[in-house]
């Protein structure tokens, strides 16, 4: 064979070499274009809508614990950050559910990073083959008003104890000493006092369970300021003349807002006798009133005791005393600031303290003053001032910070 064809034979044997190979690759990399990888599990139809409208935390995660999909909620509340699920403890009953397919539900305490942690109750349950829901509820909320609840049947049990036991001794001590007019006098006159004080603590739980509720008033009339302080004053009177203590109303008059007549005149009388009763002899008590706006800001003024900063936040608490060493000398049943704050809320206003220890104190109870004092305009009603007037409150509230004390 001559070397012209033997060329010709080694040219065309590569060639069908080549193509060969060129037709084995185009064939291999067609097959792997035709494998298509196994798809990821995809949420059920439906799903993701119903999750957009819950409010409780919801997340769906796969079989490798990725979260394919989560409620707002849930990401507000810290149990998902991207596609990972944070919270350890969920992530386990997550994989409990997945194992076995059995539904749990449990409580879990999840901490924050300021603030106390927070409560919630969990349930988990397999969503087909692959997925796992889990639904997360805030229990917080609930968990306090719990909390709040027992706190006060303690305290109203022991509050009541004092008085009833020491009425107790009180009639003891008079049978004991029946043969003496004078000391029968004294222990009588004694539980004279105890039972004013029980009275007094038994209508204030009373008036307390009313208010708590901070529903808006049903019937609200006009209330005329000058009138509640002038009532506040008096009631007053006899305690402050006793320590020789000046109680000065001054301000605006004429000043009316919109609400229960008994309810204001319970709350500015609450702050009026605090002042005199955590003042020294010799002190003065100043109640003021003027226009902030929408708003009619009584204050109490005091030189007294003052607050420590740290209990400041604590102060409307039930029950709470700044002082509990001196509650019996002045007769407090620590309601009367919880009494003002929720009268304040059901009128749709508030009530501010600025206090240093050792200098006084100044209480200031903001309602929303009665419409006619708006030259011009219309009748708003109760819950329209207050829903309008949080910006004249804030400016005000500013402006008061910047006002000197006595």
């Amino acid at each position: 064979m001559d070397p012209t064809t033997q060329a010709f034979l080694a040219a065309l044997l590569g060639a069908v070499v080549a193509g060969g190979a060129m037709l084995a690759w185009h064939l291999s990399d067609r097959q792997q274009n035709l494998y298509k990888a196994p798809e990821e599990p995809m949420v059920p139809d439906g799903v993701a809508a119903v999750l957009s409208v819950l409010r409780s935390s919801a997340v769906v995660v796969d079989e490798s614990d990725a979260v394919l999909k989560a409620s707002a909620p849930a990401f507000a509340m810290g149990f998902v950050r991207g596609s990972q699920l944070l919270s350890d403890e969920l992530g386990t009953l997550i994989r409990q559910v997945r194992r076995d397919g059995q539904i749990r539900e449990t409580e879990l305490i999840v901490p924050r990073v300021s603030g106390s942690p927070r409560h919630v109750t969990a349930r988990v349950a397999p969503l087909g083959s692959r997925l796992v829901l889990a639904l997360v509820e805030d229990r917080t909320r609930e968990r306090q008003v719990d909390a709040v609840r027992r706190d006060f049947v303690a305290n109203v049990s022991h509050e009541l104890k004092t008085p009833v036991g020491a009425m107790r001794l009180l009639a003891e001590a008079v049978q004991d000493a029946s043969d003496d007019p004078d000391a029968v006098y004294r222990f009588a006159s004694r539980m004279l006092t105890e039972s004013d004080r029980l009275s007094r603590l038994i209508q204030q739980i009373i008036e307390l369970s009313r208010l708590q509720g901070d529903e808006p008033l049903e019937s609200p009339v006009p209330v005329s300021i000058d009138d509640v302080v002038a009532s506040a004053v008096d009631f007053v009177s006899m305690t402050a003349t006793a320590k020789d203590i000046s109680v000065i109303a001054e301000g605006e008059e004429g000043l009316k807002v919109l609400g229960s007549e008994k309810q204001v005149g319970a709350a500015v009388s609450n702050l009026v006798a605090n002042a005199v009763a955590y003042s020294e002899p010799n002190a003065r008590v100043v109640v003021t009133r003027k226009r902030a706006g929408h708003f009619i800001e009584i204050s109490v003024i005091d030189q007294g005791i003052g607050i420590p900063e740290a209990e400041v936040e604590r102060i409307f608490e039930r029950f709470y005393r700044v002082d509990p060493a001196r509650h019996r000398s002045t007769g407090g049943t620590g309601l009367g600031l919880s009494i003002v704050k929720h009268v304040a809320a059901t009128h749709g206003g508030d009530v501010r303290v600025w206090s240093v220890e050792g200098q006084g104190s100044t209480f200031t109870l903001s309602l929303p003053q009665h419409p006619h004092h708006d030259e011009g305009s219309p009748f708003l009603g109760l819950a329209s001032l207050a829903t309008a007037s949080d910006t004249d409150r804030r400016k005000h509230d500013h402006m008061e910070d910047q006002e000197d004390r006595p």
